[in-house]
């Protein structure tokens, strides 16, 4: 599993995606599908028609990074739901990326610190 910071903040593009697409196309997704400035340090996760593909594209303080797996059974429950973005927490990634289907996980009820209920 990839060891994140808490901090980090995680966007999935909710449509498939052409997993053939590079750093240029999937920053453009990023850009315009999702929403945000990919510049920003966030990372975007993208997933393929079949499930079986994941590809998650980050700034890495000088340039690109990306970091794609493909499974040899199975599939990924990646939530999908037309076009846009989804935003989740780095232990939530962690759990899609472990194959945990986070549409049936239930999050039970947590303590947030009043600047972060406004936000």
């Amino acid at each position: 599993m990839i060891g994140l910071p808490a901090a980090v903040r995680v966007y999935l593009y909710t449509a498939p995606c052409d997993m053939r697409r590079g750093f240029d196309g999937l920053k453009a997704l990023a850009e315009h599908g999702v929403g945000v400035d990919p510049l920003g340090g966030d990372l975007f996760v993208f997933c393929g028609r079949r499930g079986d593909r994941v590809k998650i594209l980050y700034w890495d303080r000088d340039g690109w990074a990306l970091w794609s797996k493909r499974l040899e059974s199975g599939t990924y429950a990646f939530p999908f739901a037309g076009q846009g973005r989804k935003q989740i927490s780095a232990g939530e990634l962690g759990a899609l990326l472990e194959g945990l289907d986070l549409g049936n996980a239930k999050r039970r009820k947590r303590y947030v610190p009043p600047l972060q209920r406004n936000a």
